[in-house]
């Protein structure tokens, strides 16, 4: 069976309306109201929100392909282009501030049309030392095909499942061309479901020898800040596709397996945004409750280390804190890192983890969330 680009009327995309309406009704209502609820925040708290959401995006949208970014990296190179002040500042490296700056552009220049150049500009930042892991690819141009045609492969050496075939390197710039000039131009489809295809639509042509994913899900980050109206993010797809990581790629397979009736996956998404917007609770919470802290620590006596170790539990810390952790965090001695642990117990800012266990841990008390 031919894959969807292979077919006469690629790509003239359908889909049955009826069933698509109540659920992008549902995406709507749920955009509408969080947008509301933010507004009401204030500037400062609108950007602490949008931070922790651009944060959690990149992690996400690494993390699907398998790949596993440090998170204060992440967010102090999102803080400084932003120009915002944080705590705990720490450099990033140039892999990981090429992620960041995707996203930024993709997000905060929306409005900006979608160029080949943009494309390429995006590609050469995921990729600055023009390889990925151990290879040497093509950086910054679309795919060349020079070690065969490109593939979606599973399975070890001998046991290879190839999943999709995407278009001959020749037909890229065609199908480039007239991806570009449909998503740059003003039409009566709905936002959000320009944003589904957009998606689809651009893994399926997979013009680039690696980072097709990461570029797609920016590429419908920026369709979504177009739908929202704004360029500050308080939701993450990407963080709800790496939940449901096996069901993304599944019906993507099934999808450019298909035919160009599009609606299984016009659903799936939907779905998707659904739980992302309803997520978005969580670090709104995470935000309001970090404020409330330093609204009541004002005048707590506090140094640059102790900051920086609340902030980074505020933020989402895995795992559970014990000295070594935050030594290794903080790059001070574990006698440092023990100071630093038990003034903010005596503060009444930590408490010892009541689970117990081979190491003794600490987490924020409850006064303190």
């Amino acid at each position: 069976m031919p894959y969807i680009h292979q077919l006469h009327d690629w790509p003239n995309f359908s889909l049955a309306p009826e069933a698509v309406l109540t659920p992008l009704g549902t995406v709507r209502h749920l955009q509408g109201k969080l947008l509301g609820k933010m507004s009401a925040l204030g500037f400062v708290l609108q950007q602490e929100a949008s931070l922790e959401t651009l944060t959690l995006d990149v992690l996400k949208s690494t993390e699907i392909e398998g790949e596993f970014l440090n998170p204060e990296q992440v967010r102090s190179s999102i803080a400084r282009r932003l120009g915002m002040d944080i705590s705990g500042w720490v450099p990033s490296d140039r892999h990981v501030d090429g992620v960041v700056e995707m996203m930024l552009d993709a997000t905060q220049h929306k409005d900006q049309p979608l160029t080949t150049e943009r494309l390429f500009d995006w590609h050469a930042a995921l990729f600055p030392t023009g390889r990925s892991g151990m290879y040497k690819i093509v950086v910054g141009a679309w795919r060349d095909d020079s070690t065969g045609p490109m593939q979606v492969v599973s399975g070890g050496m001998g046991r290879e499942r190839v999943h999709f075939q995407a278009p001959d390197a020749g037909l890229l710039d065609k199908e480039m061309d007239a991806f570009i000039h449909w998503f740059n131009e003003e039409d009566q489809l709905d936002p959000v479901i320009k944003a589904a295809i957009a998606h689809l639509w651009f893994v399926t042509i997979h013009p680039f020898d690696d980072g097709n994913g990461r570029i797609a899900r920016a590429i419908a980050d920026m369709q979504m800040s177009k739908a929202d109206g704004s360029s500050q993010r308080f939701y993450s797809m990407s963080a709800q596709i790496r939940l449901k990581r096996n069901r993304y790629y599944e019906i993507l397979e099934h999808t450019q397996k298909g035919d160009l009736d599009i609606t299984e996956w016009l659903l799936w998404f939907l779905d998707c945004l659904s739980s992302a917007l309803r997520a978005t609770d969580q670090i709104l919470a995470r935000v309001l409750a970090k404020a409330s802290f330093w609204e009541q620590h004002r005048a707590t006596l506090l140094n640059e280390r102790q900051r920086r170790l609340i902030n980074t539990l505020f933020d989402g810390f895995e795992g559970k804190l014990n000295t070594s952790k935050w030594a290794n965090i903080a790059k001070c001695s574990a006698d440092t890192a023990l100071r630093d642990i038990q003034d903010l117990v005596d503060k009444g800012v930590l408490r010892k983890d009541a689970a117990g266990g081979r190491s003794t841990s600490y987490e924020l008390t409850a006064d303190a969330k």
